[in-house]
């Protein structure tokens, strides 16, 4: 991420956006059991509040510096940070009961890499363990934002059939101006 961005996903604007609006209207209704995988958490706005729902957290996190963060934020409580690429994960088949992917996809550098994420989240659920999550839509403020970062939107309206290729089902996805949503079930 480049330095903007950096900051406005550390800033007290963004924590009160994901608690007060993102994840509520992400997770509604879902059950992610209690061994949940949070794929991409950045600086942990996510993870702070994921924790309290689950009994453990696994958060995969390629960037070393905020790995280390996270882990040292963390350490102590039922959360495991752990750095690396979540299209190659270490994790054995079927470990986790849920999954999370919260504003993270367009930052994986192309659309292949981004469908080895999906086939690998596929992966280490258990059989109708849920995956839930959001990313942006394109708009001027986003497109600034991303200036010398990476950027590779997904398309809300290919998005169902590029899960279902990965494994999932019972898919749902739905657009809003800003971003989208989106459930599906391993």
């Amino acid at each position: 991420m480049n330095a903007v961005h950096r900051w406005y996903c550390r800033s007290g604007k963004w924590a009160d956006q994901v608690r007060d609006r993102i994840l509520p209207w992400v997770l509604r209704d879902a059950d992610l059991g209690d061994d949940v995988l949070e794929v991409g958490p950045g600086p942990g706005v996510v993870t702070e509040l994921l924790r309290a729902r689950a009994a453990r957290l696994t958060s995969v996190e390629i960037d070393p510096r905020l790995a280390a963060s996270l882990r040292e934020r963390f350490a102590g409580s039922n959360v495991t940070v752990h750095e690396g690429d979540a299209t190659n994960m270490p994790f054995a088949a079927g470990s986790f009961s849920g999954a999370v992917s919260m504003t993270m996809l367009h930052h994986v550098p192309s659309s292949r890499r981004q469908d080895q994420l999906l086939s690998e989240v596929h992966r280490v659920l258990r059989p109708g363990a849920p995956f839930a999550g959001c990313d942006s839509r394109s708009s001027l403020f986003f497109r600034l934002a991303h200036v010398l970062d990476t950027m590779v939107l997904v398309d809300p309206e290919t998005f169902a059939e590029r899960l279902e290729r990965a494994g999932f089902r019972e898919i749902r996805v739905e657009p809003r101006a800003a971003a989208f949503r989106f459930r599906a079930v391993a």
